[in-house]
């Protein structure tokens, strides 16, 4: 059941992020702004309070001061929160917040199937509520009526518009200097891998699996996905790259017409390993069952849109490059 409400969760970024430019993972529609303050966000800088920013919705929203009591709504903020030093501000998390360990301490208040209990977040009196692309505006409205400040923190779709991301984090929690340095390691990491990779000749093609519950066409990434990106700025070409659909489902024919040289399971903590795969019909003629390039992944680091995304390309280019990447 965990397993289909949280790959639920995963198809419902999806709708709200094809309904809506507020909600989208592409490039930054217009109604998103860069954070705007008394005093512009600066790396290393505090904002002086009052804070008034732009969200991912066009709503400007306001802060007397940064927040010290906050609840977030989706795994990517809770990240964020945690990774910028703003962890013990953390009073409510959704359900599927579980990095780091110490966020699991923190108070649940639902998010399966995007059903949040309103009452117990109104409790915690917080002074921010950090919403996300998985949560819809109709959400961000309920919880405005009930008196709470909530700030919608857009889908990026890229590394950059992701360090715009704990930049503001920063800034709406007080942890600006934090932020910016996490942002400044990231880009150096990076940097090594884009340098590494800027070199190589020959990309390995990629199979990555996010749902097999129906092993017959189970669900992969498409274009627009941090999948897709990561993919392929590690050196990789995603098989199914061209497919316009960010989650697709693919039946064996079609797979064995892309023939991947990897096969990657993102799907791997549901039980899908090297044998299940070999034992689907027809799967054995693949290249890569055949020549045991099989391999588990941790999906969190490319479907949650926080600094471990960072996390996420080193591993692939690691996977596709190993002698790059020893």
């Amino acid at each position: 059941m965990f397993r289909k409400s949280f790959f639920a969760l995963l198809i419902l970024t999806l709708l709200l992020t094809a309904c809506g430019a507020s909600v989208t993972e592409t490039a930054a529609p217009a109604a998103v702004q860069a954070p705007t303050a008394t005093s512009q966000p600066t790396a290393g800088v505090l904002i002086a309070a009052p804070l008034t920013l732009t969200d991912g919705l066009g709503r400007t929203v306001s802060l007397a001061a940064p927040a010290e009591r906050v609840v977030s709504l989706a795994p990517s903020n809770t990240e964020i929160l945690f990774a910028i030093g703003a962890g013990s501000q953390v009073v409510g998390r959704d359900l599927f917040s579980d990095y780091p360990s110490e966020a699991l301490a923190v108070q649940e208040i639902g998010g399966s199937m995007g059903e949040y209990n309103l009452e117990a977040i109104v409790a915690l009196q917080p002074d921010l509520v950090l919403a996300g692309g998985i949560n819809p505006p109709e959400l961000v409205a309920a919880l405005e009526e009930l008196g709470l400040t909530v700030y919608f923190l857009p889908n990026p779709l890229t590394l950059e518009e992701m360090y715009l991301n704990l930049e503001t984090v920063g800034a709406l929690t007080g942890h600006e200097a934090e932020a910016a340095a996490l942002i400044e390691s990231l880009r150096a990491r990076v940097a090594v891998v884009d340098e590494k990779i800027a070199a190589v000749a020959e990309r390995p093609t990629v199979y990555y699996e996010l749902d097999a519950t129906d092993p017959s066409r189970p669900y992969t990434a498409g274009a627009g996905t941090f999948v897709d990106l990561l993919i392929t700025r590690a050196g990789g070409v995603n098989v199914a790259g061209e497919i316009e659909t960010p989650w697709v489902q693919i039946d064996i024919e079609t797979l064995l017409v892309y023939d991947p040289d990897l096969i990657l399971l993102g799907d791997a903590a549901w039980g899908e390993s090297a044998e299940t795969v070999a034992a689907r019909p027809g799967w054995n003629a693949l290249s890569a069952v055949q020549a045991g390039a099989i391999y588990p992944f941790d999906d969190n680091l490319v479907s949650r849109p926080g600094p471990r995304l960072v996390d996420g390309l080193e591993a692939l280019a690691r996977l596709l490059h190993p002698t790059l990447f020893p």
